[in-house]
């Protein structure tokens, strides 16, 4: 509902995608809704995104996600 802002893909295929970010002054089409990330599998047939849940703690009420990056270790 409120577009991927960025996505990685790891070397396996497993996608990180981004959403919900807000600019000032640039109509959000949820407004009152905190970021997401998402993960999907590319391996998949018919590969779905699938919110991931974020810990306990966190300060979901402001996240607002501009770009995503993993490391491989």
């Amino acid at each position: 509902e409120t577009g991927s802002e960025d996505i990685d893909i790891l070397p396996n295929g497993l996608a990180f995608i981004s959403s919900g970010l807000k600019y000032p002054g640039i109509k959000s089409l949820a407004p009152d809704k905190p970021g997401e990330i998402f993960l999907m599998d590319l391996n998949e047939n018919d590969p779905r995104a699938v919110e991931l849940r974020i810990s306990r703690g966190f300060d979901l009420a402001s996240f607002n996600p501009h770009g995503i990056s993993t490391y491989v270790d």
